[in-house]
């Protein structure tokens, strides 16, 4: 099977061509919440050219409410001959989700636990590194969504800094030389990197700690285009999948196609 995946974010928005489980070409893109069905289908067959006529199915899921009508518009006015899937809420997922208003949790964080759930087992915790917002999503030993956490993201951490800060800039995101560090530049990402991994160590502990598991028990899973950036100065992480949203989409569509 050729499945299409969309994971439509606050930022980027990221496509994935997968066969037999795993994601080969691949795509990030801005994410407009202007951009219409029509252009989304234009961006589609740009992308995939002559990929297109092979496709067995598109799944697609989407944190923009705006863009969720738009991608079940291009799906089905310009997509018909093509198996679809839109997720979103009433989308049977096979992970019970366990929170005051299961509705309103965004279905890219139900399907990394889902993900997270089948391939690396639970209790597990997923940490996403989007440029919006980081998110910790927990899963309990039998598959269950319990919650989670969101923090700011390291861009629009970044982004803020650079607005009202009037001695602050734009820096490139990257490790500086020490923690401790001898100019402005090396400051802001100091604070980002080693501020960030500080904090997802500390975040993670204390669920941990909350599930009443033993450190060794749990997955912890990093995902996300900016985990690269710090994942390599955090301890807590047991695996990195960079595709795993991906990948979760893929257990949706077959689960409802």
């Amino acid at each position: 099977m050729s499945l299409l995946a969309v994971d439509i974010g606050n930022a980027h928005t990221v496509l994935g061509l997968i066969e037999d489980g795993e994601v080969g070409a691949h795509w990030r893109i801005s994410t407009d919440e202007h951009r219409t069905a029509d252009e989304w289908a234009i961006y589609l067959r740009g992308l995939l050219r002559r990929r297109l006529d092979d496709l067995d199915g598109i799944v697609v899921c989407s944190t923009v409410p705006v863009l969720t009508q738009a991608g079940r518009d291009m799906l089905t006015r310009h997509f018909p001959q093509v198996p679809s899937l839109m997720v979103e809420p009433g989308v049977r997922t096979g992970i019970p989700v366990l929170t005051d208003n299961p509705r309103e949790v965004g279905t890219d964080r139900i399907v990394n636990s889902l993900a997270a759930a089948t391939l690396y087992g639970g209790p597990a915790i997923v940490v996403d590194f989007g440029g919006t917002a980081t998110t910790y999503d927990v899963v309990s030993a039998s598959g269950q969504y319990l919650g989670g956490a969101i923090t700011p993201g390291i861009e629009i951490s970044l982004a803020a800094l650079g607005r009202r800060g009037a001695q602050l800039r734009q820096v490139e995101i990257a490790r500086p030389r020490a923690v401790i560090a001898k100019n402005t530049v090396e400051a802001l990402q100091s604070g980002l990197v080693f501020g960030v991994a500080a904090q997802v160590d500390g975040l993670v502990a204390r669920m941990i700690e909350e599930l009443g598991c033993a450190r060794a028990d749990v997955s912890v899973i990093s995902t996300g285009y900016l985990a690269e950036q710090v994942v390599d100065e955090c301890d807590v992480f047991t695996d990195h999948d960079p595709w795993l949203t991906l990948r979760g989409l893929e257990m949706v569509f077959r689960r409802n196609c």
